[in-house]
């Protein structure tokens, strides 16, 4: 073997131990390194309940309802059609109080008219003769009058006998009622001083019907017109037997009209027995103070709490406040910005209500009509607090 393949055979050894100890090097080394720990990943946040930030004046113009919430007994409250009727004050029919012809109309239908204010004058064979009659009766008086005070002073001088005194006493007494009985049947019949006929109004309002006509010959019965003042109304709802029983005067209820407004009201009455009609009982109900205008005629959903139901710890609000979201029942919170999403549990729904037994306390504020809108606003991605 030469010199120079032994040095060839010497670095192919080297080599291969050197590229021997470098694998053993990298196989213990690692066998030995620990791993890297996976990251830590970085804590979530409680998401916090919903919001929904409005002003004032989206939620006026969207005609979003808001209404307090108070606890109730859904099962309990008594539903019932009502109408808005004139109180017994608040209406009075106008009639002729003489047979006669009507020559002049003062007032027409809508007009507003004051109490005692004349609408019609009739001309009348009867009111004339009243007339006369209390003309002639204080003729009387005053000659009877004048009689007496002569007679007085013909006695205290001693020149007539005190018999004629007090028969002139007597006579001035009898003219003098039949004066009082003459001008009370003048004053039945709206006598004037032209010795018409004037049909006047009892009650201060409007005129809601007329049937009064220039030329008209009218008796005494005939209704001319009908005047009604919108401030003295009432509420008559008709209840079943079974309900009437559970009602009673001073019971709490609440008036829907048809646009969605709801007013409170009190029970004044129940009528004891049914109608023969309807076989309903009529229940009487006032309407609180500082109501808004109700014409009668005016239909209406009365919502009567009878106070022998007992209380109850659920809220009662309308149906159309509860909404879906996410597969959840919520309402929407008044809050000082606009809304907040708040889950609710509702067990029951009767008539447009429904009874919240979790979710809700007595005094808060919620959105119910146009509720839908709020639900909108949140699905195009309203304020969301986290």
């Amino acid at each position: 073997m030469t010199s120079y393949e032994a040095r060839n055979r010497r670095f192919l050894t080297t080599a291969a131990f050197v590229a021997l100890a470098a694998g053993a090097g990298f196989g213990i080394a690692k066998l030995t390194t620990r791993p890297a720990p996976p990251p830590v990943a970085a804590p979530v946040a409680a998401k916090g309940p919903q919001t929904l930030t409005l002003p004032a004046s989206y939620i006026a113009a969207a005609s979003i309802g808001v209404e307090a919430v108070t606890a109730g007994n859904l099962s309990a409250e008594v539903l019932a059609s009502a109408s808005v009727v004139s109180a017994p004050n608040g209406e009075a029919v106008i009639t002729a109080h003489a047979a006669g012809t009507v020559v002049r109309l003062a007032k027409r239908i809508g007009d507003p008219v004051r109490a005692g204010e004349i609408l019609a004058l009739v001309e009348s064979r009867d009111a004339a003769a009243v007339s006369a009659d209390r003309s002639v009766a204080d003729a009387k008086v005053s000659l009877a009058r004048k009689v007496a005070a002569r007679e007085q002073r013909l006695f205290e001088q001693r020149v007539s006998p005190r018999q004629d005194l007090e028969m002139a006493q007597a006579e001035l007494a009898a003219a003098e009622a039949e004066a009082r009985r003459a001008r009370a049947a003048a004053a039945a019949v709206h006598v004037t001083g032209d010795g018409r006929a004037a049909v006047a109004s009892p009650l201060a309002g409007r005129i809601t019907t007329q049937a009064a006509t220039l030329g008209a010959f009218v008796q005494p019965d005939t209704e001319l017109f009908r005047v009604a003042d919108p401030r003295l109304v009432q509420i008559e709802a008709s209840v079943t037997a079974t309900d009437a029983a559970r009602i009673t005067p001073g019971d709490a209820a609440v008036l829907v009209t048809q646009d969605g407004t709801k007013l409170n009201a009190v029970v004044r009455s129940v009528t004891p027995t049914l109608s023969k009609e309807s076989r309903a009982a009529t229940v009487v109900l006032t309407p609180a103070a500082g109501f808004p205008s109700l014409t009668p005629g005016s239909s209406l959903q009365a919502r009567i709490s009878p106070r022998s139901a007992g209380g109850s710890s659920a809220i009662v609000i309308p149906e159309e406040a509860i909404q879906s979201i996410d597969g959840r029942e919520v309402v929407f919170v008044r809050s000082a910005t606009g809304f907040i999403v708040q889950p609710v549990t509702v067990t029951s729904r009767s008539a447009g209500r429904a009874s919240v037994t979790a979710g809700l306390t007595a005094g808060q504020s919620i959105a119910t009509r146009n509720a839908f809108l709020l639900k909108a606003e949140l699905n195009k991605g309203g304020d969301e607090g986290e």
